[in-house]
């Protein structure tokens, strides 16, 4: 195996355990609230347990409470999800559904992200960004009103260590 296997896997897991305790962020008057939950299936419906720990190819859902403590509204908020290194963003999992993404938590753009690159025959083509380098994913939330709260989710893929091998070697 690898050596840096164990540890990049070690790191994602260190990522949702840290996530899954609620950590709360404050920035002016809004505080966030992030938490992880193991996406599984019970009695053929989803259930949702906490992720204190995650294997290859299990699905996290993470969700990033919002609130406005303060007794005034709070304008042009937007909500930001870190993607952290060893999960994929699962497309269209994202609530609400109008999501911007970025590849350097500076720049963000609609999904699917997309860029130019040269084709066979030298021409610059559209293709779209591959879901495993997405970091960050963010939601125009408006204005959020006074002691009002709103969620954001989205579902990330734990990266299996194949493919995690693969990534750490085209660095």
């Amino acid at each position: 195996m690898h050596g840096s296997m164990p540890r990049r896997l070690a790191l994602a897991l260190f990522a949702v355990g840290v996530l899954t305790h609620g950590v709360a962020l404050a920035e002016g008057d809004v505080s966030v609230a992030l938490n992880a939950y193991r996406v599984t299936m019970s009695q053929g419906k989803e259930a949702f347990v906490p992720a204190e720990q995650a294997r290859p190819g299990e699905v996290i859902e993470y969700r990033a409470t919002y609130k406005n403590t303060s007794k005034q509204a709070v304008k042009d908020l937007m909500a930001t999800l870190p993607v952290p290194q060893g999960l994929v963003y699962l497309p269209k999992t994202a609530q609400p559904a109008k999501l911007l993404a970025s590849l350097d938590g500076t720049t963000y753009e609609a999904v699917p992200l997309v860029r130019k690159v040269k084709g066979p025959d030298g021409k610059l083509v559209v293709r779209e960004v591959p879901l495993s380098e997405y970091r960050y994913l963010r939601w125009p939330m408006g204005t959020l009103a006074a002691s009002a709260e709103s969620t954001v989710r989205a579902r990330m893929r734990v990266t299996p260590l194949e493919s995690m091998a693969t990534n750490s070697t085209q660095k």
